[in-house]
Order: C-alpha cells, then sequence, then structure tokens
C-alpha cells in the first residue's frame, strides 16, 4: 500500500468512531499493538526530541536496501498510539516517498485539534524524525 493509500484507510477507521473518546482508546489499542522495539535500541539517542513524553525510534533499510523499517515505543500509552499510527503509515515505505508524504490524514481526523498542545508538538516532531531519518537514507544510497 503507499502512503497515500494508508492515509485514506486510518480516516476511514476514526469516521467509525462517534466521538473522541472512542478516538482515544482506538489510539490506545493501537499502541497496545505497536511491535516492541528491540531494547538495545531505547537508548538516549534514539529518544525523539521535542516530546513530553519518551518515545524512542529506530529506523533501518529492509533486505532488499530499498524501504525503510521504523520500531518504535514510548513510556505513556496514548504517545504509544500516536508513534504507532505513524509507524503503521510510514514503515516499509521508499525514503524518497516518506520524505515527501503530506501527512493529511493528521489534519483529516483532528488529532492536531484534540491533543494537549506538548502531545500535537510531539507529533510533529515524531513526523519530522522519521522524515529526517527517510532523507539520511535516501542520501547514503
Amino acid at each position: 500500500m503507499t502512503i497515500s493509500e494508508i492515509q485514506v484507510e486510518i480516516i476511514e477507521e476514526f469516521e467509525m468512531f462517534e466521538d473522541w473518546m472512542q478516538r482515544y482508546e482506538y489510539l490506545i489499542e493501537l499502541g497496545k499493538s505497536l511491535p516492541l522495539i528491540d531494547p538495545q535500541y531505547k537508548t538516549e539517542e534514539n529518544i525523539i526530541k521535542g516530546c513530553q513524553s519518551q518515545v524512542w525510534l529506530h529506523a533501518e533499510m529492509d533486505e532488499s536496501g530499498k524501504k525503510v523499517i521504523f520500531t518504535a515505543d514510548s513510556d505513556a500509552i496514548l504517545t504509544k498510539g500516536l508513534i504507532a499510527l505513524m509507524v503503521r503509515v510510514l514503515s516499509g515505505q521508499k525514503p524518497e516517498d516518506i520524505s515527501i508524504a503530506d501527512m493529511s490524514f493528521v489534519d483529516e481526523v483532528g488529532l492536531k485539534d484534540h491533543l494537549s498542545p506538548t502531545r500535537a508538538n510531539g507529533l510533529v516532531s515524531m513526523i519530522k524524525q522519521m522524515k529526517f531519518y527517510a532523507i539520511a537514507m535516501q542520501a547514503a544510497n
């Protein structure tokens, strides 16, 4: 699936919920389903700066050397759901596609409007860091 197709899928999922309490519960469930990050990547250098909670993000190329694989974790349950959403959208994509992705679903589902300012800033930091990794990997290839 392309990044755009995944975003459309997420928008449709969020539209199924009647209110923001249900959407928060959905984000928490997404966080619980996030594959565990290898403990060796839970280091200071993998912490995303700008997040109120601790969020670890690791990126590496897949075996083919064409797609970026992200793994992540957080010590806060809602933040873990947010990074799980970002991993779902961007992991397994080509670096050049990640670097130009518009991430419009964030606004379309109302995430920025319904998160506290610090969480919204953290979400922006997550996206920036993921794009930074993609640009670095694109340059390395």
